[in-house]
């Protein structure tokens, strides 16, 4: 059976551009020490918080008043060229809606358009200084790569004055410590300031601080904890208080946004009356600890799943998509913000949102864009709680997806595996470690079924982002003295966190091909691509066909038939065909390149056109209950986008399965 693709121009075109340098490289950054002649009399500085040197809210001093600029059309070349400014190399991110915090002030630009090679941002387009419809809440920032240009003098760069903030938190368990298993989900709550970890002294402690240390540290909510247990414990040790007078609402993504106060250095008497404040959490299902807690979740009942997570590397990132009407579809990014964020993210069994994404950075969807303008308080069990707006065809575009990355609980998985032997970090031989305290050892994996599904596993447990290939033989990687297989019979469905959750042969090693050289290797990728079939352009396109054998001899030639057609008497009888047409989308944020490039192509004067003899599409034409009926194949051809997604450049795609 052959399936025959007939092309149609359609409206969302085909597939994917193949962007050239100016749309996806990041412009070279300057090197240049000193200050460029267009930022004379303009002085720059990064303000808010929670954040880090190297991040923040951008401001800009002009005629000796400072000021902020508005996230309108902002984009990531407007923050290579601003963290240049600021005397760093490059931008690694921005963001939009006053992520630091409102600023105060004039607004000194909006609607900032740079190329990113740009020597000053006085050489970007924008509405003009100080001619802006923004408020405060638009405010634009910056997140830097942490690396100073050579030689920068920063005497035009301010920070904004040194205040003291929470840079990250952790629970410390009081007992058991190393022989609980990870995640931590209770003990003391400690915070790291600039001179070392301190705890918080419990006075005054509420739930709503709790909640807000869960979510940071990745769980969706916290529990009730004995504190008369802790409290006695605490009068046979020391603490060093760095906190008190901490005030949360319970809506915060970070610690730093309650209202608290700091321990002076010269504080004799800390805490007089108090302990330290301990908080209890509870996992979400992807890491409930115990079989216990699992089941316990499990069987707690489940409504219809309304809200996903869709594009994203690592789990709790994605691109928010949300069902209405049995149809899934996109939310436009317009006023999304960390609260939106975070109630997806505790929705979903994670903690609170560590980023607010738009700009479909998380890739673009299909279909629908079903809310806009949603606006949560933080306290909503559900997004679709929150007050939003409908949304028609015209409001917003797929460009504009909105998306989250959320705070993941820490377990430590990615010390139990490691790569050895590839070109870069990102690839080379499986190394897993087994054994129990004082007995570690590091071992191999047989290559025996390793496929894809298996190395998602791996890339995800390392951080490293999804699977381009499950290697079943590794021999041109040198895995040093590293020989013994230590594990063998892995499967995989593909979602685990970790290798330990796959099926495997337990100690008893079974390999039917032995040697190092048969061993697991996987390659990493931080994109790919998302290649999903236009299912309702096949089933409205969808026809049967029967057609002569000795009409399809061209077909035959170039392989387009299925096997079983070589058995056929030829040139009598006929062929039962399914034609249908197809489109094929890339909705991934990584190019798609074929295996086999158009240097390989071959011109066929049956059809007139050029298509590799190695690269098919495969169709399996299945029953309802998944039993194989019949088969087809279709060649690589030379396609032609007929529309680009907006900022992107029309190109020749290189081949594609269609």
């Amino acid at each position: 059976m052959r399936p025959v693709s007939i092309w149609q121009r359609s409206p969302w075109g085909l597939l994917l551009c193949l962007l050239c340098s100016s749309c996806l490289g990041s412009p070279s950054p300057s090197t240049a020490p000193e200050k460029r002649a267009g930022s004379q009399g303009l002085r720059f500085r990064l303000a808010g918080f929670p954040r880090k040197p190297f991040e923040g809210r951008v401001e800009i001093q002009r005629a000796g008043e400072w000021g902020t600029i508005c996230d309108d059309d902002f984009t990531l070349q407007a923050a290579h060229v601003l963290c240049r400014e600021l005397g760093f190399t490059e931008a690694t991110g921005w963001t939009h809606s006053a992520k630091y915090g409102p600023g105060t002030g004039r607004i000194w630009l909006d609607n900032l358009s740079c190329s990113g090679t740009e020597q000053s941002v006085t050489e970007c387009a924008s509405r003009g200084w100080g001619n802006s419809d923004c408020t405060h809440d638009e405010d634009a920032g910056v997140i830097c790569k942490d690396q100073r240009l050579p030689g920068f003098s920063d005497s035009n760069v301010i920070e904004v004055e040194q205040h003291l903030q929470v840079e990250e938190v952790r629970l410390r368990p009081a007992v058991g410590r190393g022989r609980r298993p990870l995640p931590a989900t209770e003990g003391l709550v400690e915070v790291r300031l600039p001179d070392g970890w301190s705890q918080v002294c419990d006075k005054g402690w509420s739930a709503h601080n709790s909640h807000v240390v869960c979510g940071m540290l990745g769980f969706p909510s916290e529990k009730r904890v004995n504190t008369a247990f802790y409290r006695l414990l605490a009068q046979r040790q020391q603490h060093s208080f760095g906190l008190h007078g901490v005030a949360c609402v319970g809506t915060e993504a970070h610690l730093s946004l309650c209202s608290l106060e700091f321990y002076r250095a010269n504080d004799t008497t800390r805490c007089p009356g108090g302990a330290p404040a301990v908080v209890s959490c509870v996992p979400g299902p992807l890491y409930a600890a115990s079989s216990g807690q699992r089941k316990q979740q499990q069987s707690k009942p489940q409504g219809e799943t309304r809200v996903r997570l869709k594009g994203g590397a690592h789990p709790g990132e994605g691109r928010v998509e949300v069902l209405k009407a049995s149809t899934w579809g996109t939310i436009c990014d317009r006023k999304w913000d960390l609260q939106a964020a975070s109630v997806v993210c505790r929705e979903l069994g994670f903690g609170s949102a560590r980023e607010a994404l738009s700009g479909a950075r998380m890739g673009q969807g299909m279909g629908a864009i079903h809310l806009s303008e949603v606006r949560c308080s933080g306290q909503e069990p559900s997004l679709w709680k929150c007050p939003h707006k409908n949304i028609t065809a015209e409001d917003c575009s797929h460009s504009q997806d909105a998306g989250v990355r959320c705070n993941l609980p820490y377990t430590g998985v990615e010390t139990k595996i490691r790569l050895s032997g590839g070109r870069s970090q990102h690839e080379g031989r499986v190394e897993v470690q087994i054994g129990g305290p004082g007995s570690l050892r590091w071992g191999l994996i047989c290559g025996d079924d390793w496929g894809t599904l298996e190395a998602m596993v791996v890339c995800r447990q390392l951080g490293l982002g999804y699977a381009n290939h499950g290697l079943q033989e590794t021999w041109y990687w040198d895995s040093g003295n590293i020989t013994e297989v230590v594990m063998s019979g892995v499967r995989c469905t593909g979602s685990e966190l970790s290798l330990d959750q796959c099926a495997h042969h337990g100690t008893h090693i079974a390999c039917k091909r032995t040697g190092t050289r048969f061993t697991a290797g996987v390659i990493c990728s931080e994109t790919a691509s998302d290649l999903l079939l236009h299912s309702a352009l096949v089933q409205e396109t969808a026809y049967i066909e029967d057609r002569p054998l000795h009409m399809l001899y061209c077909a035959a030639e170039e392989n387009c038939l299925a096997r079983s057609a070589r058995s056929a008497n030829w040139p009598y009888g006929h062929r039962r065909l399914l034609r249908f047409s197809s489109q094929i989308h890339n909705l991934g944020r990584a190019d798609f390149r074929p295996k086999a490039g158009r240097h390989s192509w071959v011109w066929h004067e049956c059809h007139g056109h050029y298509h590799s003899m190695d690269i098919f599409t495969h169709y399996d034409i299945l029953t309802p209950n998944g039993t194989k009926v019949a088969e087809g194949h279709k060649a690589s051809f030379c396609l032609e986008d007929t529309e680009c997604q907006e900022g992107h450049y029309r190109g020749l795609l290189g081949s594609l399965p269609a």
